[in-house]
């Protein structure tokens, strides 16, 4: 477990429970620290504002975790609090907790003054951004003492045994996180469990790029989707994956594309390329569905639609081809839609290089992959092998990804939470916080990470 700097303890936390906030700029993971065991479930509350159609009553607005029972998204347009990883808009982000933590009725019923909080922030956070949520934090919501620490860190207090098959990684002296969510992708080198902060490396592709470019290629080819982003992202989580041959996958779907013989089946990964996603009405269907795809000419399809009626309209279908592949492969080649940035494999090699090479064995030993974009089939085995090309030959590479890689930062958090006599080294009080002031709490804050 990572060792925090010695302190003078002027002002002792009191608080009799601790509640972990993991606060992605997608979703926010949430839930108070398990008295007994430290094996618990996250709430997981949507991280935005919402303003959809109600129908003949006009538009109605969603805030946070609201948003599970909404039906229809159609054209639905999102507010979120959070911007290129970090929270710069603190008026919708408190109407979140407000709605999702605090407010009678909500889903955690939180007492900020007998509670220790532990949040999350995203590495390299302006100091602006920090004073403004230590500011929230103390003054405005009072929790009695909290600890704010960069999302990659709290992996380390995770069953890691668990993770790599091997019980002597519990404690690896070297781990390279990969958070790979909806803003970006980080590289955050851990040594004993605390970060390298000059090594660190950040990649501009996360969730939110890949499902613009998704929305583009099929609003281009197919369906205008522009403003459908919700649904364009479950199109995402739905259909695509990271091809482990690229450029062999590519010249297939030229030679067998949409313009010649579909009948023919084209398989990647054990799987036929093409498919169809049959999309949700949002009256007697909500969520849509991949299907076999049937090799129809368009005027056939429209014409067996028409035919149906009502029927043939609650089946409308895109058909999609490479583009299942290609939104993921930005994460991997940046450069495919001009952005001037290295791909993953490569960055990671960058912030290795900022360090001696000694530490680079057992960082590449044991690289873990979390976020929701790690979630797509092949994502892990594909940087797997590129990093394995670009890594030295002596060095041996081992990715692991979670069981479930969106919550494993929070779970990490729970566990130091579980351990008092760390936790405790970790806090600032409310009283420290007012006594001292905010630039004394970051300095305490960058110390105990």
């Amino acid at each position: 477990m990572p060792k925090p700097a010695k302190r003078k303890l002027a002002d002792s936390p009191s608080a009799s429970t601790s509640l972990v906030i993991d606060n992605g700029a997608y979703e926010i993971k949430a839930g108070f620290a398990a008295k007994e065991h430290a094996d618990g479930e996250a709430s997981v509350i949507p991280n935005c504002i919402a303003r959809g159609s109600d129908g003949p009553r006009g538009t109605k607005v969603y805030v946070g975790e609201q948003l599970k029972t909404c039906k229809d998204f159609a054209e639905m347009s999102f507010r979120r609090p959070v911007e290129k990883g970090y929270i710069v808009n603190w008026d919708s982000e408190m109407d979140i907790w407000r709605q999702s933590l605090f407010n009678q009725g909500a889903q955690l019923q939180c007492e900020p003054h007998d509670t220790s909080l532990i949040l999350t922030e995203a590495p390299n956070c302006p100091q602006a951004l920090q004073a403004n949520t230590d500011q929230i934090i103390f003054e405005e919501l009072e929790f009695d003492s909290a600890y704010r620490c960069i999302g990659p860190t709290l992996n380390y207090y995770n069953d890691l045994s668990s993770v790599f098959g091997n019980a002597s990684t519990q404690s690896p002296e070297g781990m390279l996180v990969i958070d790979s969510g909806y803003s970006h992708t980080t590289i955050t080198p851990l040594i004993y469990g605390r970060p390298v902060q000059h090594a660190i490396r950040r990649l501009d592709v996360g969730g939110r790029v890949l499902t613009n470019r998704l929305k583009e290629l099929i609003s281009l080819r197919q369906f205008n989707l522009m403003d459908d982003t919700h649904l364009v992202n479950e199109i995402k989580e739905d259909t695509c994956f990271v091809s482990q041959d690229f450029g062999s996958d590519l010249e297939q779907c030229h030679r067998l594309g949409k313009g010649t013989d579909m009948s023919r089946p084209l398989l990647t990964m054990g799987q036929p390329v093409v498919s169809d996603y049959v999309l949700p009405n949002y009256h007697s269907t909500f969520r849509g569905r991949v299907r076999q795809h049937e090799p129809k000419s368009v005027t056939a399809r429209l014409a067996a639609k028409t035919s149906l009626g009502e029927q043939g309209a609650a089946e409308d279908a895109c058909t999609l081809g490479n583009e299942r592949f290609v939104v993921p492969e930005i994460v991997f080649a940046p450069s495919d839609i001009g952005m001037s940035q290295a791909g993953l494999a490569e960055t990671v090699v960058q912030s290795l290089r900022c360090l001696p090479a000694a530490l680079w064995p057992a960082l590449l030993t044991h690289v873990l992959v979390i976020g929701g974009t790690c979630r797509m089939p092949g994502f892990v085995e594909r940087f797997e092998s590129d990093l394995r090309s670009v890594a030295p030959s002596e060095c041996p590479v081992r990715v692991r990804k979670p069981a479930d890689p969106v919550t494993f930062t929070w779970s990490g958090g729970m566990r130091l939470a579980q351990d008092h006599d760390a936790l405790k080294s970790h806090l600032i009080s409310r009283g420290e916080y007012l006594e001292h002031g905010s630039q004394w709490t970051a300095k305490r804050f960058m110390q105990t990470t």
